[in-house]
């Protein structure tokens, strides 16, 4: 069987260079391409692989990119905006593509959906791919069923840009759905929005330091009782195996998948 080629947008990011590395591990994934826009490369210049095992091409631009490599899967650990167009530009060339930033609209969401089916390929978007972070996220629904109270604390790197994080906010959603109704709120209106953002009667709380990569308490509260479900990313290795999962499994998908709990069949 044919390795499945990859083509990493984003690649010289932290995040990106962590997304080759993983590729490269594994023997049925294979890295034939990396882009990045911060930088104006030309046609000739290549993209040293972290293993030291040689180069790929590197190009600012994506479409051209996918003309010339073609890939079966770009992985794309951009920005937002830059994320929204790498998927129209990929699916609309019928390459799969998995996503790892936050921050699409509903609408952005359906778009992505309707143009991987019309061109048959597949795509991932995906808040956290840290398994554990799904599974945090999978027993907080269990536990929402249960308790009246609860508040979240979220805890990122100091370049993250949006607050609350996509995993918070999809969390605190995925509990007052399976709660069937919003959460009871706690200490009134307090000043200069102390109390965090509400989402289904949960106050979220965002923290920006550097030291942290990717943390999420939950905390629920009851009578003579708390819960905590509490998840640590401590590198950036942790997103890896949900990554490799993602690329292996859109290319056997038409259409949109949001979140890895599908793909885990949670």
């Amino acid at each position: 069987m044919a390795a499945i080629r990859v083509v990493v947008n984003g690649a010289l990011g932290k995040m990106g260079r962590e997304v080759a590395s993983a590729v490269l591990r594994e023997s049925d994934l294979k890295l034939i391409g990396a882009v990045d826009a911060a930088k104006a490369v030309g046609s000739k210049a290549k993209y040293d692989l972290p293993d030291g095992s040689g180069n790929v091409p590197l190009s600012s631009d994506l479409a051209q990119m996918l003309s010339s490599a073609k890939p079966d899967v770009v992985v794309d650990f951009t920005i937002h905006d830059v994320s929204v167009q790498s998927a129209r530009t990929s699916l609309e060339k019928g390459v799969a593509i998995v996503i790892g930033t936050t921050g699409f609209t509903k609408d952005e969401v359906n778009e992505i959906d309707k143009l991987a089916k019309s061109h048959k390929v597949g795509a991932v978007i995906a808040p956290n791919f840290a398994l554990g972070a799904v599974l945090m996220m999978y027993l907080a629904k269990i536990a929402a069923k249960y308790f009246d109270y609860a508040e979240i604390i979220e805890l990122h790197h100091e370049q993250k840009v949006d607050a609350p994080s996509g995993t918070a906010l999809m969390t605190a959603r995925l509990m007052s759905e399976a709660k069937g109704k919003p959460f009871a709120r706690t200490g009134g209106e307090a000043a200069g929005g102390s109390r965090g953002n509400q989402v289904g009667g949960i106050s979220l709380h965002s923290i920006r330091l550097p030291g942290l990569v990717a943390h999420q308490e939950l905390l629920f509260g009851g009578t003579g009782q708390t819960l905590s479900i509490r998840h640590d990313s401590t590198s950036r290795e942790s997103f890896m195996p949900g990554v490799v999962l993602a690329v292996r499994e859109v290319v056997k998908r038409t259409g949109l998948v949001y979140g890895l709990d599908t793909l885990l069949g949670l």
